[in-house]
């Protein structure tokens, strides 16, 4: 997708702010964030949490104006002991699992302790740096629910959430994938996507040296969920409004997009013709990069 529809989108929506990005989890391990498009077009602010010193550094070396990011460690907003394992990547509040890490080539070396360090967390909903919020992305190695259900005040606002879920405990007292999904789904939000799948091969099976080589054992996901589409009249206009530009920005949901301008444009809050403006903007970037954007199966 080109930036020219992207922006004529935002031009179309006008909503009264920029979208607010929550990132607990910050730093970029897996690649670039969902949001980058956002970011690109300044049409986002974010507030991240990153509370391994390297990493966090190197976040505020290369952000920009529209991002803030904070060392806290989020969760119930007591006490806690950071476990710091040879991938950093691993590194949890919660204890590795050897038992099922060693089901997995390479997980016993990455999830080895290296070091702890005792931290003092911070709920979600008692951040103050957080006003607004729209979009949650987090990846906190098995303290995901603890997080979420200590920031359901905050969430009960949001529009989209990109959690990284376990389907196998990794960690110790890990809260896996049916946990988040009971825990999501009472907050409001339905399952959209999958921006991500993990998979591995089980040992003793290997191949070669890969240890990221895989069959069909599914270990974690990134599961995209958004506010229930299905009941439109529980969200304001100003919501809608951030759901389309998440779903359009973040993932080429474009017809979850097309679907919220639908409903702004039935309450009045949008032109008469501003779906119809919109698909052809779809239509444009189609037929200016056809490699890209496909009549029936639209990707970015």
């Amino acid at each position: 997708m080109t930036d020219a529809p992207s922006a004529s989108l935002a031009a179309l929506l006008n909503p009264d702010r920029l979208t607010c990005v929550v990132d607990v989890g910050a730093n970029p391990i897996d690649g670039e964030p969902p949001y980058k498009m956002l970011l690109q077009n300044r049409l986002c602010r974010v507030v991240g949490f990153e509370p391994q010193s390297n990493a966090l550094a190197a976040l505020n070396a290369r952000k920009t104006d529209l991002e803030t990011y904070l060392p806290y460690v989020l969760g119930d907003g007591g006490a806690g002991v950071l476990k710091l394992c040879r991938a950093p990547g691993m590194t949890s509040l919660l204890m590795p699992d050897p038992h099922m890490l060693s089901h997995f080539a390479g997980f016993p070396e990455w999830g080895t302790v290296v070091g702890e360090a005792p931290v003092t967390t911070h709920r979600l909903d008692d951040v103050a740096e957080i006003t607004d919020f729209d979009f949650l992305k987090i990846d906190v190695q098995g303290s995901e629910l603890t997080v979420m259900q200590n920031g359901r005040r905050k969430l009960a606002n949001a529009i989209a959430v990109q959690a990284e879920v376990s389907f196998l405990p990794l960690y110790k007292d890990q809260a896996c994938f049916g946990e988040i999904e009971i825990e999501l789904r009472g907050l409001g939000f339905v399952p959209h996507a999958l921006a991500a799948v993990n998979k591995r091969m089980i040992l003793p099976m290997r191949l070669g040296g890969n240890p990221y080589a895989a069959l069909n054992q599914i270990v974690e996901a990134d599961v995209v969920y958004v506010r229930d589409f299905t009941r439109a009249d529980n969200m304001s206009a100003e919501q809608l409004k951030h759901l389309a530009i998440v779903a359009h920005y973040c993932y080429g949901s474009f017809d979850l997009a097309g679907n919220c301008i639908h409903h702004l444009m039935a309450r009045k809050s949008l032109p008469p013709d501003t779906l119809e403006k919109y698909l052809a903007e779809l239509k444009k970037a189609a037929e200016q990069a056809p490699q890209r954007v496909t009549t029936g199966n639209v990707q970015k």
